[in-house]
């Protein structure tokens, strides 16, 4: 008997819930129910005397111990640590992602049999520390990410796969211009998708990681809080138990929103009592601004895609919090389209993912749907140098956002000064050209220069951009034999070290105790100082040289010239 062919599962790692889906033998994706016979997992992980609980017992958990309870990790992925200590324990959020994972993964084999590889999904505006955290997530959880596919692609791929836009081939029938709005639980995105045939093109993204449906709950906790505070005199945010209880009833009064005019707030703590009414139009006027960040938002796409409303065929929406009345108004009011409601937009972007598992596992079971699909930089990348004549920090840019994946391109820069020893470049992210905003990524560096190298020396500086949005740097010298090795210091996330660290622990059950002595956080300020003191600078100037064509990637010292950019550069320092 053959082997089993490898389950094609896709999963949806979200802020408030979690989702996974697999294709069946007919080639149509099935969400994955969880071991409490639920389609969606709170991702919350309670950390217990004996171990860890993710799920909706852990979200019960919170009110009453909220000290063991880690939810939104999500939001801090690309960070140190995990926004607050879990018993005195400082936790990188892609540990608590990997029990989160670990939790769909064991309770998705229940129903399928053993799997070791998925897609994952990711917001689209998601930068590339917070994508390899992500990566680093699944790999502490046991699972091989076969890739990375932004939400609303993998939303696009499902909606036209399933909902009839698409021939049973996998084919648009005609060319489609599709706009995907993708408000969840904690991060909003909204991505241009151009599907002509059997590609999945994304044109433009943009988004915020820090707006979502957790927006939406907080403003009516601070309504109960207010009203609280003026009758009892009691603010409930003093108390870790009742602001967790809170979040909960936010969260019922939002969903009773959705469905009706008014709702009923009920509240009680210490003893005091609260009852009053909130209409859905209070409550639309309260989030008036979170609601209008995502107007400016797709406003923001349209200009920087050079394309109007009219240009349009479709309009998606996915996340659960699409499902607030005052989404689908604004939108339509704004574009004069009607909103594409036809499937569920909680299972939507794991089906997708599953879908797209299929065809990177050669088919999976039973696809009979084959595409290509390319996504887009949401980030300006580039490097940091400082310039020549101010002798200040500036930025120059490698890959624009919205650049098509997977790319590579390559500038050429100066050593800023004589006989340097070394030569870091230092990658970042978004920002100004004067270095205000960006995200530090990581440094490379060159290091065992020849002797006496001369004020100006070129450098050459490679990037290669995945479809995956994960980034690989290069940087070499095309004017000498020397054979400079590079290698990537990572400003944020975990070390090789602390991944295999954390593996062994995450083999077993994952017990914290009170107060243990935290691991060093990680501080972006702290990092970026050292980035500035650390090493011999680039200098970054106006002649600096982009180099497009990047196909001959051999040793300097191997290769003729025939680089037309690299020659005029030479003549021109000389």
């Amino acid at each position: 008997m053959g082997k089993q062919p490898e389950s094609a599962v896709g999963i949806d790692l979200g802020t408030t819930f979690s989702v996974v889906a697999y294709l069946d033998r007919d080639g149509k994706p099935i969400t994955l129910a969880n071991d409490e016979g639920e389609w969606l997992t709170p991702s919350v992980v309670f950390f217990d005397k004996t171990g860890t609980v993710v799920g909706r017992e852990a979200n019960k958990a919170a009110e009453f111990e909220p000290q063991r309870v880690a939810r939104f990790a999500k939001r801090d992925m690309g960070e140190g640590f995990y926004h607050k200590p879990i018993l005195g324990n400082q936790l990188p959020p892609e540990v608590i992602q990997a029990l989160i994972l670990k939790k769909l993964k064991h309770d998705a084999e229940l129903r399928i049999g053993p799997f070791s590889k998925a897609v994952v999904t990711v917001p689209a505006y998601f930068n590339e520390p917070r994508r390899k955290a992500t990566q680093d997530a699944g790999q502490l959880a046991g699972i091989e990410v076969l890739d990375i596919i932004n939400e609303p692609t993998a939303a696009a791929i499902a909606y036209g796969v399933q909902a009839g836009f698409l021939s049973s081939s996998g084919e648009a029938h005609e060319r489609e211009v599709v706009l995907v709005y993708d408000l969840g639980g904690g991060t909003f995105d909204v991505t241009l998708m151009e599907i002509v045939g059997r590609k999945f093109n994304a044109i433009a993204t943009a988004g915020d990681v820090y707006l979502g449906g957790i927006d939406w709950d907080q403003s009516i906790a601070e309504f109960v809080i207010e009203q609280f505070q003026a009758e009892h005199g009691v603010d409930l945010r003093e108390d870790a138990a009742a602001s967790e209880t809170l979040i909960d009833e936010s969260i019922r009064i939002k969903h009773m929103l959705t469905a009706r005019d008014e709702a009923i707030v009920r509240f009680a703590h210490a003893g005091n009592r609260l009852q009053l009414t909130l209409t859905r139009a209070e409550f639309e006027q309260r989030t008036a601004s979170l609601l209008d960040r995502t107007r400016m938002t797709v406003k923001r796409l349209l200009k920087d895609a050079k394309l109007a409303w009219p240009d349009l065929t479709r309009l998606l929406l996915v996340g659960g919090s699409t499902r607030m009345p005052m989404v689908q108004t604004m939108l339509e009011q704004e574009s004069g389209l009607k909103v594409d409601r036809s499937l569920s937009p909680d299972e939507a972007v794991a089906h997708g993912a599953a879908i797209y598992a299929g065809t990177l596992l050669s088919g999976g079971m039973g696809v009979q749907q084959s595409f290509a699909v390319q996504n887009v930089s949401s980030h300006d990348l580039g490097v940091m140098g400082v310039d020549p004549v101010t002798r200040r920090p500036r930025r120059h840019v490698m890959i624009s956002r919205n650049s098509q994946l997977p790319c590579k391109r390559s500038s050429l820069f100066k050593t800023a000064k004589e006989n340097q020893k070394n030569v870091a470049v230092r990658v970042v992210e978004g920002g100004t050209d004067a270095g205000q905003g960006t995200t530090p990524i990581g440094k490379c560096v060159v290091d065992g220069l020849p002797p006496n190298l001369p004020q100006g020396t070129p450098i050459k500086v490679i990037f290669k951009y995945g479809t995956d949005g994960r980034l690989a740097v290069r940087a070499e010298l095309p004017k000498t034999s020397c054979d400079a090795q590079t290698m990537i210091e990572r400003a944020v996330g975990m070390s090789n070290k602390q991944l295999e660290a954390w593996s062994k622990r995450l083999s077993g059950e994952l017990v914290l105790e009170q107060e243990q002595v935290p691991d060093e956080p990680v501080d972006v300020d702290e990092i970026q100082d050292l980035l500035d003191d650390a090493d011999d600078e680039l200098e970054v100037s106006g002649e600096a040289a982009d180099v497009e064509d990047e196909s001959d990637t051999t040793s300097p010292s191997k290769r003729g010239t025939g680089d037309t950019a690299l020659d005029d550069f030479l003549k021109e320092i000389g």
